[in-house]
């Protein structure tokens, strides 16, 4: 893919994104040098918000709800399986994988109190996520 940049009137960047004529009649996605989508892809690997109600599954407590977080979304990178050689008459894994999974890159421990029947307090703790990436597979 190539980037180029052509001014029209003055105050105004237009950016021009051309991908090679194959890859277009193919109906293939045009990826950054990078081989990341773009920013503007909705489907991308990112964090999404939602609200979550915690509750204690055995004691009577009052529920608190709460702001979670999760990754969602696709990685660009493409996967692949490729054989392994062995000298061995058998082969235990045959192929060695590799591909990329939308996982939690950076994240922080919270802690929500819940208030219980007879005055106790019970904590419940959790992982926010603060940055999502794709990462390669384990």
């Amino acid at each position: 893919m190539r980037n180029s940049v052509a001014m029209g009137q003055p105050g105004i960047l237009l950016l021009l994104v051309t991908c090679p004529l194959l890859t277009i009649l193919q109906g293939v996605t045009c990826k950054a040098e990078s081989g990341h989508l773009g920013d503007n892809d909705p489907d991308r690997c990112m964090r999404h918000h939602f609200v979550e109600t915690i509750t204690h599954p055995i004691y009577k407590c009052n529920s608190k709800m709460v702001l979670l977080a999760r990754c969602e979304g696709h990685c660009s990178h493409t996967s692949r399986s490729d054989p392994l050689i062995s000298f061995s008459s058998v082969l235990k894994q045959p192929f060695k994988s590799t591909c990329f999974c939308c996982r939690p890159h950076t994240s922080k421990l919270k802690a929500v109190r819940l208030r219980c029947s007879g005055g106790t307090r019970i904590t419940a703790t959790y992982r926010y996520i603060l940055a999502c990436s794709c990462e390669e597979c384990s």
